[in-house]
């Protein structure tokens, strides 16, 4: 089977060149999987792809147990380079499913909400913990959200303003609606946040968890049920059957231990900027490489990004 080998970067250029200079020095490390042919720019500066033929037993799911390309990994990681392999049959997908704190914004929205409300070092002790997947995800929404008890709504009001989109998410909604995929914003967060920020994206849709105000104050509890790991690859089916799209054509994005199973059912599953826990399960990484990695994983090139709003 035939993949695509991808390189990228969002923290340095390359400057001016042929991509296959820019990737001279790991020649020797990629070898085993055979190239088809030279490296070529996706983005001059900052991406490049070539084709491969790996040996038979290659397989992508193993990628995290293969010595080789694990070694590779760590030499690019050493030049801040990405590297990941993808199948090129398929490779543009009709349908993303993205996580929203830490992925398609900049910060965590409760924890930005907490520290407006004078409450952050609480607060984020408890997010670090079950984003690294050593707390239950349900027991910690429910702590923090009780510790706004009282507090005035108008709070919403500030996070939206302060809220910044991370490098490369408009670009990377646009550009696959452009080309006909459906995007959708499915976070464990809450609505009064993904609402706006799935309308500045572009995403078609967005479902996330709900904080019961009344008489403009936070009332400190969560509408059940709770959107969490399980919710989140629930959508990522009911989206799919919803638009006749197999999961092999969907395209997932997370940084945390709740986007597991959501990145793992998907044909492209990819951990952002990933807590430790996706970084020893999922096998495409983006470590180095903003938002626009992901457009670089199917194929886009610079010259196809879309930035203007839909």
């Amino acid at each position: 089977m035939h993949h695509a080998l991808v390189f990228s970067t969002s923290k340095h250029s390359s400057g001016d060149g042929d991509a296959a200079s820019w990737l001279a020095n790991f020649a020797d490390d990629f070898a085993f999987l055979h190239p088809l042919d030279a490296p070529r720019w996706l983005h001059q500066g900052h991406a490049a792809e070539l084709h491969c033929q790996p040996d038979d037993s290659f397989e992508t799911k193993n990628l995290l147990r293969n010595n080789d390309f694990q070694t590779l990994r760590r030499r690019a990681a050493d030049k801040q380079l990405d590297v990941n392999i993808v199948p090129a049959d398929r490779r543009r997908k009709k349908i993303l499913i993205a996580d929203m704190d830490s992925t398609i914004i900049t910060s965590e929205s409760l924890d930005d909400l907490a520290a407006l409300a004078g409450l952050a070092d609480a607060v984020t002790a408890i997010t670090k913990r079950a984003m690294a997947g050593e707390i239950d995800f349900e027991g910690a929404l429910f702590e923090r959200v009780s510790m706004l008890a009282g507090k005035s709504s108008r709070l919403f009001d500030q996070l939206i303003a302060t809220t910044i989109p991370t490098s490369g998410a408009i670009e990377l909604v646009h550009t696959m609606r452009t080309n006909g995929a459906k995007c959708y914003l499915v976070s464990g967060g809450f609505d009064v946040i993904t609402g706006p920020v799935a309308a500045l994206c572009g995403f078609h849709d967005h479902r996330a968890n709900h904080m019961h105000v009344r008489d403009n104050k936070i009332l400190g509890t969560v509408q059940k049920p709770i959107l969490d790991r399980k919710a989140k690859a629930t959508y990522l089916k009911h989206y799919c059957k919803q638009n006749g799209i197999d999961p092999i054509d969907a395209a997932t994005i997370g940084d945390g231990a709740n986007d597991l199973a959501m990145l793992q059912a998907a044909g492209m599953g990819v951990a952002f900027e990933g807590k430790p826990l996706l970084l020893s399960k999922v096998t495409i990484q983006l470590n180095h490489t903003d938002l626009r990695g992901l457009l670089y994983l199917q194929g886009y090139k610079e010259r196809d990004f879309i930035a203007n709003k839909i």
